[in-house]
């Protein structure tokens, strides 16, 4: 959609040159308490009114005020993302949190390898590329994030060893409903409607056990994209610092970046779908402001444990 034209009249209205025009016009005009100074003062207070609008001077102001609001804007954008990517990286375990820190130390390698036209490390700087390296770092870390929430679930799940307890339970409903075709075989019987109630509970409860299966199922093969998905993007980027030293070549290397970007198009648009990790899958701001991919907050706490049970962490607070 195309960005909307500034009313420049309604706009210098709202402005400090209206308000001196105003004032160096009409308002020394009243001072004066003369009718002729009132009259050459409003007739140059109409006129600046009808030329100040289209000036330069005026335009120029105006575009860098809606400029620096919409840097301004952009910044706080990047600064909420940036907090959401902390706590996320920092609530991963600690072998995760490690993965990632090797692969933010291939792409500061990137950044840092020489080039014909090498890339910049200035936070703030604009090159593409290196919001590129971001996109790719954000996805990683959404992969990582993701696949630490489906071990977590599958975790739990395989406490109760739901296939024996799906099994079990199909066993019991053909027995039940084998019982209550012969009491009705029998005839009319107080019994049988306690037993039709009971046989109906323990269906809806095979059923429930199903869909906790089907879900299983579903989280375990979600886990084994996300991992495959995490495998290629670390080596996609680890060929990328490799064209960076090896190539010495800007153009090669712009379009080795621009190839793996391609590539997370249906990764991306998958990771969207999933609706239950919607906290996980948000995109990047869209802003040409550079996010980083490394952290600036403290790694969290890990409780040591005595044994082989499981590593349990300390929520953040």
């Amino acid at each position: 959609m195309d960005k909307q034209a500034p009313n420049y009249h309604r706009e210098f209205l709202r402005s400090p040159h209206h308000a001196v025009l105003g004032l160096l016009t009409l308002g020394i005009g009243f001072m004066t308490g003369m009718a002729l100074p009132l009259i050459i003062g409003g007739t140059l207070y109409t006129l600046g009114w009808i030329h100040l609008p289209d000036a330069n001077l005026f335009r120029g102001w105006l575009d860098r005020r809606e400029e620096s609001a919409r840097r301004e804007e952009e910044l706080k954008k990047v600064a909420e993302f940036v907090q959401r990517r902390d706590a996320l990286i920092v609530s991963l375990s600690s072998s995760r949190r490690d993965r990632y820190s090797r692969l933010a130390e291939v792409c500061r390698d990137i950044e840092s390898a020489g080039a014909d036209s090498p890339l910049a490390t200035d936070s703030t700087s604009t090159d593409p590329r290196l919001r590129k390296l971001d996109e790719l770092m954000w996805t990683y870390l959404r992969l990582l994030g993701i696949e630490e929430s489906l071990e977590r679930f599958l975790e739990t799940e395989r406490r109760e060893d739901l296939p024996t307890l799906v099994k079990d339970a199909e066993s019991e409903a053909d027995r039940l409903g084998g019982e209550m075709e012969s009491l009705k075989a029998k005839g009319p019987n107080p019994t049988l409607d306690t037993k039709q109630r009971y046989l109906g509970s323990r269906l809806e409860r095979l059923e429930v056990l199903r869909k906790r299966l089907q879900r299983i199922e579903q989280a375990q093969s979600n886990l084994a994209l996300v991992i495959s998905e995490q495998e290629r993007l670390d080596q996609q980027i680890k060929l990328i610092r490799a064209d960076a030293v090896a190539s010495k070549n800007a153009e090669a290397l712009t379009a080795r970046i621009d190839a793996t970007v391609e590539h997370l198009d249906q990764t991306n648009k998958w990771l969207s779908e999933l609706d239950e990790f919607k906290d996980l899958v948000g995109d990047m701001p869209p802003t040409e402001v550079r996010v980083g991919y490394e952290s600036r907050m403290p790694p969290k706490l890990v409780q040591a444990e005595q044994g082989p049970r499981p590593r349990q962490f300390v929520k953040q607070k």
